[in-house]
């Protein structure tokens, strides 16, 4: 089973789709810290020719066998990340990556275009949609950012950025259901990602 979670920065996908995991026993992916470990790699000089990465079964990042996981999340590698997946070279050797790991396993696998271009034939597809001021909050509270302002204007820019790249842009697949998580709490976001997983296996398990 292939479950494709798609959103914009800050939106819950990790949230959702680690409990996803666990909860139906798949393989968590979380695709944008494949991005996060190039950016990191190009800023230290390294080609993308001479990278080498990793994802543990507890999630850990391994570039180049060093366990980066704790060095991803920063405002600075955000925006980098995003930059680098516009570049086709890093894309085509990521989605490859990603393709292969989900051939391995049942995976919950979470980004920008899973279900559009990394995983177009995923089981379950599922894209988080929710206002720029509401994903600010949640990553300021996340990372004690107290320059709100400065994370909403993060967001939007990146938000555009990945809505209008020419490569794999942020939109939702036309088969994806869409959640606003805008008025929703976590778990209740969470029931109603699970509540299609079991719609898909009990289509599967009855030959729907």
């Amino acid at each position: 089973m292939r479950i494709a979670i798609d959103g914009p920065a800050a939106s819950g996908k990790t949230s959702v789709g680690r409990t996803l995991a666990q909860q139906f026993g798949c393989r968590f992916i979380e695709t944008g810290n494949m991005y996060r470990a190039v950016a990191l790699a190009m800023a230290r000089g390294l080609p993308l020719d001479a990278m080498t990465i990793d994802i543990t079964e507890d999630e850990r990042l391994l570039l180049n066998g060093e366990d980066v996981t704790g060095l991803l999340h920063t405002p600075e590698l955000d925006q980098r990340s995003s930059e680098v997946a516009t570049r086709p070279d890093v894309r085509t050797r990521l989605v490859a990556l990603q393709r292969e790991m989900a051939g391995r396993r049942d995976v919950v696998m979470e980004g920008r275009d899973i279900g559009t271009v990394v995983l177009p034939d995923a089981d379950v597809k599922i894209f988080l949609r929710a206002s720029s001021d509401i994903r600010a909050r949640r990553r300021a509270g996340e990372r004690g950012d107290h320059d709100l302002a400065g994370t909403i204007e993060q967001l939007r820019s990146r938000d555009e950025r990945d809505s209008t790249r020419a490569i794999a842009p942020l939109n939702p697949a036309s088969d994806a259901t869409i959640i606003d998580t805008d008025q929703k709490t976590l778990a209740e976001v969470i029931s109603a990602a699970a509540d299609l997983v079991k719609e898909h296996l009990n289509e599967r398990w009855h030959g729907v």
